[in-house]
């Protein structure tokens, strides 16, 4: 089925050891084989991009233009960067987060985003200014996207990496009774691998939300301007059956609080400790409602455990 994180939020530019290019002639279109930046070069300023020349590079080509002095990317960590994109054979940007007051957040290694990116920006530096020059392969392929970005498209993005934020593979709180016996029982471990959810047979489901901690954390109350980022399984309630889990793909998600859809999310998340492991039980008129969704059914009560590893 379709990713559960892109039926909760409003969809962003969301998709889905880099090596080098050849390194090219510079001139004034061109610098270190990739399209040269003609304004806004510095990092924090909007650029703009020149028409690139001659036949682009078959493989992912990434250019420090300056390199910060943060921390490294690795697999796992959340990125918040702006970027510019640009076909190599266009003279304007297809998309762009420079000026619009919010960096777009990326976790890295997750899938979530092209391909090229993952690559590109794992192993970088936080306060980075980076050129990637994307091949289709590790882009929008055949297919390419929408009417900007044409099949078998080379992408360019100017990528300006402002934060970093390492996640840990587990919630680690301390462990609260689970003494409801109507109420599903969640898994215990903290080892980052898969977490039980155990649907209560023969009980009906409660009608209003329930947003119960599991593990209890110590960090700062989930509030709903933030971006929370989770891992989770989710169940339906009536067939004890799982839609998506992150904990098996050893995967986060970065949901920000202020687009989330389903109401029961939104509500069960705010006011939770981050470092958290909590059980939400989500009752359909807080859910999808009378909607099948992908594999959910329509007026499914939802299940999640979920675990609140961080927030941007």
């Amino acid at each position: 089925m379709r990713r559960l994180a892109g039926l909760l939020v409003v969809p962003l530019l969301l998709l889905s050891t880099a090596a080098c290019g050849d390194s090219g002639s510079d001139s004034a279109e061109m610098k270190n084989g990739a399209p040269a930046i003609t304004k806004g070069a510095k990092f924090g300023e909007t650029p703009t991009l020149s028409k690139g020349k001659g036949d682009p590079p078959k493989e992912l080509k990434v250019v420090t233009v300056s390199e910060g002095d943060g921390p490294v990317l690795k697999k796992g960590d959340v990125a918040q960067v702006n970027y510019l994109g640009q076909v190599w054979d266009g003279k304007e940007p297809f998309d762009q987060s420079f000026g619009k007051g919010k960096p777009f957040e990326v976790t890295i290694g997750a899938g979530m985003v092209i391909k090229g990116w993952d690559q590109g920006l794992e192993g970088k530096k936080v306060g980075s200014r980076l050129e990637l020059v994307i091949p289709p392969d590790l882009g929008y392929g055949e297919k390419g996207s929408g009417d900007k970005i044409k099949p078998n498209a080379t992408l360019v993005f100017v990528v300006d990496i402002v934060k970093g934020t390492s996640v840990p593979a587990s919630a680690k709180g301390k462990e609260v009774a689970q003494d409801d016996k109507d109420l599903p029982k969640i898994g215990t471990n903290t080892d980052g691998k898969e977490v039980s959810v155990t649907v209560p047979k023969d009980v009906a489901p409660p009608a209003k939300l329930v947003s119960n901690y599991v593990l209890e954390g110590d960090g700062p109350a989930v509030k709903d301007t933030d971006s929370v980022v989770v891992k989770f399984n989710g169940k339906t309630w009536k067939d004890d059956k799982t839609f998506e889990s992150t904990y098996a793909t050893d995967q986060t998600v970065t949901w920000p609080m202020d687009q989330l859809s389903v109401k029961g999310l939104k509500e069960g998340l705010t006011g939770k400790k981050v470092g958290s492991r909590i059980l939400l039980v989500i009752p359909p008129d807080q859910g999808f409602g009378d909607k099948e969704t992908g594999t959910i059914p329509a007026n499914s009560t939802l299940v999640f455990s979920l675990d609140i590893l961080a927030v941007m």
